[in-house]
């Protein structure tokens, strides 16, 4: 059993308790929006720790680095909210959402329905859809976020699973350059596959994204936005580094 499936079995675990009445509401798609904006969007996230990197910073204050990255121009946040592999809580979504402008990703590994009427009440404006996780599931579970008000940014890795997002209609694809079954990365998954995705979906690179080389060079490949974490959560001044990539042309 892999990584993944090691935290798939987990959260399989861990939804069972969860008692959460069915939301809805209208969708605003600000997550979408904050994506379409002219030149390379930054997605900031807020992590303490993953499998992959071990402790990276337990201490930090989510409000305060998601503050931070606000004033660096950052289109949205994304916000882990799993505890063991990754440090995260709702509350930590929760608080970001309440204390910024600008729209929230919720980055967990969604398994369950319940999950999406979960993020919702917690105040995301997103969730993210592991096709990895999801398999010929990932239709079901992108209509009922779409059916409940809240935007997705559905995740894959190689060609079969870009057929089952683009197959599902989903408008946000993020390519992962993270292998989830060993945590390996490998920038150049994304020019192998951001030319096969749907013409009109946004385009969102994730894992490794470590420098404004790396980002350049994304936005020369066609991407929309990057979703960087680690880099910024180490990030000496996190606030310049967003405006460098925002400069990118």
């Amino acid at each position: 059993m892999d990584i993944l499936d090691q935290i798939i079995e987990r959260k399989k675990r861990e939804v069972q308790s969860l008692k959460v009445s069915y939301q809805e509401r209208e969708n605003s798609h600000a997550f979408l929006k904050a994506l379409q904006q002219e030149g390379l969007s930054v997605i900031g996230e807020i992590k303490r720790k993953s499998p992959s990197k071990g402790d990276i910073n337990l201490k930090l204050d989510p409000l305060a680095l998601a503050q931070t990255y606000e004033k660096g121009g950052v289109a949205a946040f994304s916000v882990l909210t799993d505890y063991e592999g990754f440090g995260g809580t709702l509350h930590d979504l929760q608080i970001v959402k309440k204390g910024t402008r600008c729209p929230v990703l919720r980055k967990d590994f969604i398994v369950d329905p319940v999950q999406i009427s979960e993020s919702i009440a917690a105040g995301a404006d997103a969730l993210l859809l592991i096709v990895r996780a999801l398999g010929q599931r990932t239709k079901e579970f992108l209509r009922l976020a779409e059916k409940q008000g809240i935007d997705a940014l559905v995740e894959i890795h190689d060609e079969e699973e870009l057929k089952i997002a683009a197959e599902a209609g989903a408008k946000i694809i993020g390519i992962n350059h993270r292998d989830l079954r060993t945590f390996h990365v490998d920038l150049s998954r994304s020019k192998e596959l951001i030319h096969s995705l749907p013409q009109d979906c946004i385009k969102v690179a994730e894992s490794g994204v470590k420098t404004i080389e790396d980002a350049r060079l994304l936005y020369e490949a066609g991407f929309d936005a990057v979703l960087i974490g680690e880099a910024l959560v180490t990030a000496q001044d996190p606030q310049t580094f967003i405006e460098e990539i925002h400069a990118i042309r």
